[in-house]
C-alpha cells in the first residue's frame, strides 16, 4: 500500500512483558526514591472504598500479628522524619549544656543574693520587717531577680543560632558564584565532612562529547589532531566523503548557544565525534552533503548490533559505484584486503599485517580506553550492477582508509581537583554504566586508582556476588570487606549504587562513620542521590529526577565545583567554631563576674542594659563578622572532622580558659583596686539608684576593648600565631570591629543613666585600650603553650557517640530500606493477586462454555491463560526467598497456604495455534476451585490433573 509516498508495511510481531509497575527498572527507582510509598496508600485507600469484596480478599495475607505491624509502620511512615545534620546535632547538645549550667549558675545567684540580705538586714542587724519598708525589700528582691536574669542571659549564646544561620546563608550566597546551587541549607556544611564522593562517570569526569583523540592514516599513528596539510589529499577527501556520506543525516554539529560553550552535538555520539573530526581537518561535512542528498543514496546498510558496522553506497560520476563502510575495527578490517599507504596508493592487507595492527594500533587504544572505529571503502564496476541483497558479498574486499579511537575526555580540571579530594582526606570513587575497561582507564587518567595503589575495580555482576549470601541477602560484613578498597563500579545497575552509598554510609569499621557525597546526572542515580548525606545532580545535563533527588546542583557540571562546595563547607564548620570561641570567652567571663561580683559587693558591676549590648548587640555582629570569613586553599589540607569530632577542640578550649583567665584578672583588680589606680570613686556597695559611676564605667569600658581584640584573635581556631592573616579580605569583618568600636565610644561617652556610663577623660581611655590591645601579646603566649601538655582540658560539643548512632540510625534506616523492600513485596503480591482473580474468573468463564458450547469447537482450539505453556517448569517454593512477601506471617501462619503459585518458562516449542502465545507466565491457585473444577472437560481439571 502506497500512502503519501511512503510505504506502509503491516505485519505482526510479538512482545515479552519482563516486568510492569514498580518491578521494571523505573518502578524500582521510583521506589527508592519513596515515590511508592504514597501512590500505594492513596490506592490502598480507594480500593477499600470501592470494592469491600477487595478487602475481605486481603484479609487472610494479614495475620492478627501482621497487621499490627503494618498499622505500626503506617504510623512511622506517617510521623515526618525531621533528620539534623551532623552540626546541627552538635550546637544543639551543646547549647543545652550551656544552657543548663547558665540555669544553676543564675538560680544560685539569685539564693545567694537573697539570703546574704535577709541575714545580713534582719539577723546581723537585727531589723524587723516593717509594712512601710516593704517596697524598699521588693525593689532590693526585683534587682536580685534581674541580676539572675542577667547572669541567665550572658550564660545562653544567643547569637549561636544567628550565626550558623548567618554561615549557611552566606555561604549558600556565595557558593552561588561557584557554580553551587545549594537546595538544602544544611548541604554545604554537612560537605565539609564528606569522606567519600561516589561520582559517576559521564559528564561529570567527562565532557559527555565524544571526541576522536587519536587516528592511523597513511601507515602514520596520530596521537593527536593530525595537521590536514600533512596527509595526502587523495586520503583526506575520501576519509571526509566517507564520513560525511555514512552517517545519518540527521547527525549534526551545530554552532553553540552561547558564547565561549563548545558545539552541539546532535544525533549519535559517536558520529558526531566523526564530524567533529571533519570539522578539525577544516573541511565542511554540510558541503558534501548537500552534493549528495539523502535521497539520491542508492543502498544504505544501517547499523545493528549485528553488523556492527554501517554502510551507504553512492553512485559515482563514472556511473560505477562506491560503498563506504564504518564499524567495529576488529569487525571491518577483517574484511579489508587493502589499504591505503601514506602516498594514498592501495597496499595488500593480509592477516599477519592485520594481526600486527591489532598489536600496534588497536590495542594501546584499547588500553587507554579508547573505541576503535574503522574507515573502509570499495569501488564497484557499473555493469554488471553488482547483487546488493547479498550483503556478506558487498561488504567485503575493502579498503581501510583509516582507524580513529574515540574517547569522551576527561575534563581537564577533574584530576586536579580529585587530587585536591584526595589531599583533604576524601576517597572519589567511580560508580558507571559503561564497560570496566573504559571505566578503568577514564578512573587512571582522572587519578581515581594509581599505580601501586591497592585497590578494587569491579562489575555490577562480580559486586552483587560478593556482598550477597546464598539467600540473595545483601550482607554488611560482606560489604564492609569490599568498599574500603573498591575504586571503580562499572556496568552498575541504579539498584548497585544506591547499595554501596547505603552500605558505606551504614559501615562502622572505621573509626568516625562515613559521610558520602554522590553526584549523577540522570534517573538512574536518583536513588543513590537521596540516600547519599550531600547529593550533587547536574544543572546542565541533569533529569528532573535527579535534581529533585538531589542536595545541590552543580550550574556547570563540572566535577572541580565540588570542591569548591568542600572547602565552603569546611568553612562553615570553621566559622561556627571561631565564633564559639568568642562567644564562650564572653560567656565564661561575663558569668563568673555577674556571679562573683554579686555575691561579694551585692551588685553586678555589669549591669543589665550593659550585658545586653554586649551579649545580644555585639555577639551578633561578631557572629556576622565571623561567620563571613571567605574560605581558603589551606581548609584542604586537613582530613574531615568526621561525624562525632567535637565542636570545641582542646587547642580552642585552650584558648577560651586562657582568655577568660586574662580578663577576670584584669576585671577583678579593676573592681577592687581599680579606684586606687584612677584615683576616683569607688562603685562598690553603692546605694540603691545611685547615679553611674566613673570606676564601673572604666570596668564595662574594658571588658568590652578585651572582647574587641579578642575577636581578631578567635579569627584563628588550631594554634595559628598570625591573627591578622587575611583580615583584610573580609570587609565586613573590618567595618563590624570598627562600627562596634565607635558605638561603645558613644555608649560610654553619652549613654547616661540608661546604659549606666559615666563619661571618662581621654587617660581613663587610653588605659582601657592598651589592656584590650594586651589581649593580642595574651594570645601569643597561649599559642607557645603545646596543646599535647595540656591533656586535662576536655573538648566539648561531640557529635553523637557509637551507641547513640546506632541506636537512631538502625531505626532510621530499617524504616527507610524496609519501605523500598516493602513497597516491592507489597507490588508483587498485589500483582500476583491480581493475576489469581483473573484467572479464577477466567475459569468460571471457561467452565461455563464449556458446559454450555460443548462440541461447538475443538479442545486444541481453545485460547486462554493457560495454553501459554503446557507443563511447569519449576514451583515457585523452591525459589521462595525471590518472591517476597507482606510479611513472615503470610507462609508461616497458615497451615494450608492460601494459594499456590507456580511460575514456568516452557521451551520454544511450535505452537499449532498461531493466536496462542508460546511463552508467559502460568499462574493457578487452589483457593478458587469450584463448582467449575468438578468438570472433568473444563480447563481448570485437565491442568489441576497434569499437575
Amino acid at each position: 500500500m502506497l500512502l503519501s509516498g511512503t510505504h506502509v508495511m503491516e505485519g505482526s510481531g510479538r512482545m515479552v512483558v519482563t516486568a510492569v509497575g514498580i518491578n521494571s527498572q523505573t518502578g524500582i527507582i521510583f521506589t527508592l526514591l519513596g515515590a511508592g510509598g504514597e501512590e500505594e496508600e492513596k490506592k490502598d485507600k480507594k480500593a477499600k472504598k470501592q470494592d469491600g469484596a477487595v478487602a475481605m480478599e486481603m484479609q487472610p495475607l494479614k495475620s492478627a500479628e501482621g497487621g499490627e505491624m503494618e498499622e505500626r509502620e503506617k504510623k512511622k511512615s506517617s510521623i515526618p522524619k525531621k533528620e539534623k545534620s551532623v552540626l546541627q546535632g552538635k550546637l544543639t547538645k551543646l547549647a543545652v549544656q550551656i544552657g543548663k549550667a547558665g540555669l544553676v549558675m543564675s538560680a544560685i545567684t539569685v539564693i545567694i543574693l537573697v539570703l546574704y540580705f535577709v541575714i545580713q538586714t534582719f539577723v546581723v542587724d537585727g531589723k524587723l520587717w516593717l509594712t512601710e519598708c516593704t517596697p524598699v525589700y521588693v525593689q532590693y528582691f526585683v534587682k536580685f531577680f534581674i541580676i539572675g536574669v542577667t547572669v541567665l542571659v550572658v550564660a545562653v549564646p544567643e547569637g549561636l543560632p544567628l550565626a550558623v544561620t548567618i554561615s549557611l546563608a552566606y555561604s549558600v550566597k556565595k557558593m552561588m558564584k561557584d557554580n553551587n546551587l545549594v537546595r538544602h541549607l544544611d548541604a554545604c556544611e554537612t560537605m565539609g565532612n564528606a569522606t567519600a564522593i561516589c561520582s559517576d562517570k559521564t559528564g561529570t569526569l567527562t565532557t559527555n562529547r565524544m571526541t576522536v583523540v587519536q587516528s592511523y592514516i597513511g601507515d602514520l599513528i596520530h596521537k593527536e589532531k593530525p595537521d590536514p596539510s600533512s596527509l595526502n589529499s587523495k586520503i583526506l577527501d575520501l576519509l571526509v566523503n566517507a564520513i560525511a556520506i555514512n552517517c545519518a543525516y540527521t547527525t549534526k554539529i551545530l554552532p553553540p548557544d552561547k558564547e565561549g560553550a563548545l558545539p552541539q552535538q546532535v544525533g549519535n555520539k559517536t558520529e558526531c565525534a566523526l564530524l567533529g573530526f571533519v570539522l578539525e581537518m577544516q573541511r565542511d561535512y554540510q558541503l558534501v552533503r548537500d552534493q549528495i542528498p539523502e535521497e539520491t543514496l542508492y543502498k544504505v546498510y544501517t547499523f545493528n548490533s549485528v553488523r556492527k558496522s554501517m554502510s551507504t553506497v553512492v553512485c559515482l560520476p563514472n556511473g560505477g559505484f562506491r560503498l563506504y563502510s564504518k564499524g567495529a575495527s576488529e569487525i571491518v578490517l577483517k574484511k579489508c584486503s587493502n589499504i591505503l599507504n601514506a602516498a594514498g596508493e592501495l597496499q595488500t592487507f593480509r592477516p599477519r599485517d592485520r594481526d600486527e595492527m591489532v598489536k600496534k594500533v588497536i590495542e594501546p587504544m584499547a588500553c587507554e580506553g579508547l573505541r576503535t572505529i574503522c574507515i573502509a571503502y570499495r569501488d564497484f564496476q557499473a555493469v554488471p550492477e553488482p547483487e546488493w541483497e547479498n550483503e556478506n558479498e558487498i561488504v567485503g574486499d575493502l579498503t581501510c582508509i583509516a582507524v580513529v579511537g574515540i574517547e569522551d575526555p576527561v575534563r581537564p580540571e577533574v584530576p586536579e581537583a580529585i587530587r585536591k579530594c584526595q589531599r583533604a582526606g576524601i576517597t572519589v570513587r567511580m560508580v558507571t554504566g559503561d564497560n570496566i575497561n573504559t571505566a578503568r582507564a577514564i578512573a587512571a587518567k582522572c587519578g581515581i586508582i594509581q599505580p601501586g595503589e591497592d585497590f578494587l575495580c569491579l562489575e555490577g555482576k562480580e559486586f552483587n556476588r560478593r556482598i550477597r549470601n546464598e539467600k540473595g541477602e545483601i550482607e554488611q560484613e560482606r560489604l564492609d570487606k569490599l568498599w574500603p578498597k573498591l575504586r571503580v563500579l562499572a556496568r552498575s545497575s541504579p539498584t548497585d549504587k544506591h547499595t554501596l552509598v547505603k552500605g558505606i554510609i551504614d559501615s562502622t569499621i572505621c573509626e568516625q562513620r562515613q559521610v558520602v557525597a554522590v553526584t549523577g546526572d540522570g534517573t538512574n542515580d536518583g536513588p543513590a542521590l537521596k540516600k547519599a548525606d550531600v547529593g550533587f545532580a547536574m544543572g546542565l545535563a541533569g533529569t528532573d529526577v535527579a535534581k529533585e533527588a538531589s542536595d545541590i546542583i552543580l550550574t556547570d557540571d563540572n566535577f572541580s565545583s565540588i570542591v569548591k562546595a568542600v572547602m565552603w563547607g569546611r568553612n562553615v564548620y570553621d566559622s561556627i567554631s571561631k565564633f564559639l570561641q568568642f562567644q564562650l570567652t564572653v560567656n565564661v567571663v561575663a558569668v563568673i563576674v555577674a556571679f562573683t561580683g554579686a555575691c561579694i559587693t551585692q551588685d553586678s558591676p555589669l549591669k543589665a542594659v550593659q550585658m545586653l549590648w554586649v551579649n545580644l548587640i555585639m555577639d551578633t555582629f561578631a557572629s556576622l563578622a565571623l561567620a563571613t570569613e571567605p574560605p581558603t586553599e589551606s581548609l584542604l589540607l586537613r582530613k574531615p572532622y568526621g561525624r562525632n569530632k567535637p565542636l570545641i577542640s582542646r587547642t580552642m578550649m585552650k584558648n577560651i580558659l586562657g582568655h577568660a583567665v586574662y580578663q577576670l584578672v584584669i576585671i577583678f583588680t579593676l573592681l577592687f583596686v581599680g579606684e586606687i589606680f584612677f584615683d576616683i570613686d569607688s562603685g562598690r556597695n553603692a546605694p540603691l539608684h545611685s547615679p553611674p559611676s566613673e570606676h564601673y564605667t572604666i570596668i564595662f569600658n574594658t571588658f568590652v576593648m578585651m572582647q574587641l581584640f579578642n575577636e581578631i584573635n578567635a579569627r584563628k581556631i588550631h594554634g595559628e600565631r598570625n591573627v591578622f592573616d587575611g583580615i583584610f579580605a573580609n570587609p565586613i569583618f573590618c567595618s563590624i570591629v570598627l562600627g562596634t568600636f565607635g558605638v561603645q565610644i558613644l555608649i560610654v561617652q553619652f549613654g547616661g543613666k540608661p546604659f549606666s556610663c559615666a563619661p571618662l577623660n581621654a587617660q581613663q581611655w587610653l588605659w582601657c585600650l592598651f589592656v584590650g590591645v594586651g589581649e593580642l601579646v595574651w594570645g601569643q603566649l597561649i599559642a607557645s603553650i603545646p596543646t599535647s601538655h595540656l591533656k586535662c582540658l576536655k573538648e566539648a560539643g561531640h557529635g553523637p557517640g557509637k551507641d547513640e548512632i546506632t541506636d537512631e540510625e538502625l531505626a532510621e534506616d530499617e524504616e527507610e530500606i524496609d519501605h523500598a523492600e516493602r513497597e516491592l513485596r507489597r507490588g508483587q503480591i498485589l500483582w500476583f493477586r491480581g493475576l489469581n482473580r483473573i484467572q479464577t474468573q477466567i475459569r468460571v468463564v471457561k467452565a461455563f462454555r464449556s458446559s454450555l458450547y460443548e462440541g461447538l469447537e475443538k479442545p486444541e482450539s481453545k485460547t486462554s491463560i493457560h495454553n501459554f505453556m503446557t507443563t511447569p517448569e519449576f514451583l515457585i517454593n523452591d525459589y521462595i526467598h525471590n518472591i517476597p512477601l507482606i510479611d513472615d506471617t503470610d507462609v508461616e501462619d497458615s497451615e494450608e497456604p492460601p494459594g499456590r503459585v507456580l511460575w514456568s518458562i516452557p521451551p520454544p516449542s511450535p505452537n499449532k495455534n498461531n493466536n496462542a502465545i508460546d511463552s508467559g507466565i502460568y499462574l493457578t491457585t487452589d483457593t478458587s476451585k469450584s463448582a467449575a473444577s468438578s468438570n472433568p472437560e473444563s480447563p481448570l481439571h485437565s491442568v489441576e490433573t497434569s499437575l
